[in-house]
């Protein structure tokens, strides 16, 4: 039976979406089958992107951005994401906020930054911005009959969950395709079945305190991600200079900057790709003192490297470990 698992065709696809590489694998699917599985995620990706970037003054997000205080109708994809991160932000305690925007954009990260440098440098001032979260409360309302949205008064972004959705809505999609198949999206991934070998589905997590292509050649772990979900927060790449200040892309609602959490890394294995992506930026804002607690107490399968280098694994996460290194730093 696995000769037989092994010679089952294995079709590839990738493009370029939400400012990241996607890639598709399906194993066991008939040549227009698979052509017509990749279409249709492609599609997911590309209303997803169209609909809740920040980096289009004309997407649904921002034009609901543009007047909070107001309700505004935006297409399913839009209504589901800033009704599924209000969710997240009731669920984690505010650890998850996406009304970070503000700060966002008072970093200059206010559009795509080339971050594939490895030296980015914005001119601006040089202390955080005033936090309007940790004392206000989140409460948007939805009209489902019409799909509006109030988002107000503060404007949010949903880069912290979209791609997560992304990547739940293309794997629902491929559930009846093949015999297995797998969704990545610039670190985020969802498999299902029994992968290419008839083994089952393995992910590398790469180490966050080294740069350029050596992280792909030495990962601090190998997991399994069988019919689960893995996301990674990280600030290997997304960091950058504010004047003379080093800033990052994980924003901490409690304070209204990056997060000081002294974490690179969070990476967290969930059954759904979008909790793993909120999760994994929560516990992330959490720290390094708060991660195990939270993670225990949430039975998170969390796995995460401190900036001294040394690695944290929570007891859910434990088993879906097949391999690992002692320490990241050495």
């Amino acid at each position: 039976m696995a000769d037989l698992v092994m010679q089952q065709r294995t079709d590839f696809h990738r493009f370029r979406a939400m400012a990241c590489q996607v890639t598709v694998q399906l194993v066991g699917a008939g040549p227009q089958e698979a052509a017509d599985a990749f279409r249709v995620v492609e599609e997911i990706f590309r209303d997803t992107e169209s609909s809740c970037t920040r980096f289009d003054p004309a997407s649904p997000l921002m034009r609901a951005n543009s007047a909070p205080r107001q309700y505004h109708a935006v297409p399913q994809r839009c209504f589901d994401a800033i009704l599924e991160a209000y969710d997240a932000y009731c669920v984690t305690g505010g650890l998850f906020d996406p009304r970070v925007l503000r700060t966002l954009e008072s970093m200059g990260y206010d559009r795509s930054l080339a971050f594939d440098t490895g030296d980015v440098q914005i001119s601006g001032p040089t202390g955080p911005p005033r936090s309007d979260t940790a004392v206000h409360r989140w409460q948007p309302r939805f009209r489902e009959a019409t799909g509006s949205v109030r988002l107000g008064p503060k404007r949010i972004d949903l880069g912290g969950i979209g791609k997560g959705l992304a990547v739940r809505w293309a794997i629902s999609a491929l559930r009846c395709v093949g015999t297995a198949a797998l969704v990545e999206a610039g670190g985020d991934l969802a498999t299902r079945g029994s992968g290419p070998e008839g083994a089952g589905w393995r992910a590398a997590i790469e180490n966050p305190l080294i740069t350029g292509q050596a992280a792909h050649r030495e990962p601090i772990a190998v997991v399994d991600t069988s019919d689960r979900a893995v996301a990674t927060s990280s600030v290997r790449l997304r960091h950058w200079k504010v004047g003379d200040r080093e800033v990052h892309h994980l924003i901490d609602p409690r304070s209204g900057g990056p997060a000081a959490s002294k974490l690179a890394a969070v990476t967290v294995i969930h059954e759904d790709p979008a909790w793993a992506e909120v999760w994994s930026k929560s516990l992330f804002v959490a720290g390094a003192v708060e991660i195990l607690g939270l993670a225990e107490s949430r039975a998170l399968a969390a796995i995460w490297v401190e900036l001294s280098g040394r690695i944290g694994v929570s007891p859910a996460a434990a088993p879906s470990v097949l391999w690992q290194v002692s320490d990241a730093g050495s």
